[in-house]
């Protein structure tokens, strides 16, 4: 999982749900790339479950849960799901998937095949339903 050479930034903006722990614990520079692997983390998990893996309503109590990187996730997530949140909300940086490992992962072969259901849990809750033009697009919503 090695990330190689990059352009390592030193800006530090954007949404507190997302923020790596990196960036939180440097003053110096980081890794951009693994940095928005820790983000798709954040979104993945937040698609999946429906809430953020880190969250509170007190900005410095929610750093220091991300600092932490300590998050559970529902046993309702299927066993291939965990296992992709897992390799990318990882504290270390160079302990992360990259891109490229990430289109390789398992869970991206299972949810990709037509009909998906996935034979540990038996459902097929972690896929998004085609949409059809026809279709009463309300059913799409709780």
């Amino acid at each position: 999982m090695a990330w190689g050479k990059m352009m390592l930034l030193s800006d530090k903006h954007g949404c507190p749900a997302y923020v790596s722990p990196e960036i939180l614990n440097t003053t110096g520079t980081y890794s951009g790339k693994a940095a928005d692997v820790w983000s798709l983390g954040v979104m993945l998990y937040t698609l999946l479950v429906g809430r953020y893996p880190f969250h509170d309503s007190d900005p410095s109590a929610l750093f220091s849960k991300i600092r932490r990187g300590q998050f559970c996730i529902p046993e309702h997530i299927s066993p291939k799901a965990r296992c992709l949140i897992r390799s990318l909300l990882r504290r270390e940086p160079s302990e992360r998937l990259t891109a490229p490992e990430i289109l390789l992962h398992p869970w991206f072969e299972s949810v990709l095949e037509p009909g998906y259901i996935d034979s540990e849990t038996g459902t097929s809750d972690q896929i998004v339903p085609e949409y059809q033009e026809d279709s009463d697009i309300s059913s799409f919503f709780c």
